[in-house]
């Protein structure tokens, strides 16, 4: 039973630890075939649920919905609408030491990129 305890008391402090890591400032750069695009998050963690915001190509600001933090791995969406309705899309990331691996796809096609914490 105190194992059981225990074992529960370390999961928290471990999602805990890795909550606070994704707060702050992330740049990075995606590559496409017309160059790499820079992209930058900002977010914060409480408990479970992941807030923020992203960059839209025209500068403006884009709340990220359905944020989730699971340990080092979050998830969230972001609605971008290119002029004929809005289109979501949904986002998973590995969050380490200074970086988080994110991964996407787009009309089926996969694809990953790295964001750095911003100093």
């Amino acid at each position: 039973m105190k194992a059981r305890v225990l074992g529960f008391a370390l999961a928290l402090l471990a999602t805990s630890a890795f909550a606070h890591e994704v707060d702050g400032k992330w740049t990075g750069s995606l590559d496409t075939p017309n160059g790499p695009i820079p992209v930058n998050y900002t977010f914060k963690a409480d408990g479970m649920k992941l807030t923020g915001s992203t960059s839209a190509p025209d500068g403006s600001s884009i709340a990220i919905k359905d944020g989730k933090v699971d340990g080092e791995k979050i998830a969230f969406a972001i609605d971008l609408d290119f002029g004929q309705g809005p289109v979501t899309f949904t986002y998973t990331g590995v969050v380490s030491k200074g970086e988080i691996k994110i991964h996407s796809e787009f009309m089926g096609m996969p694809f990953d990129f790295t964001v750095k914490k911003a100093i």
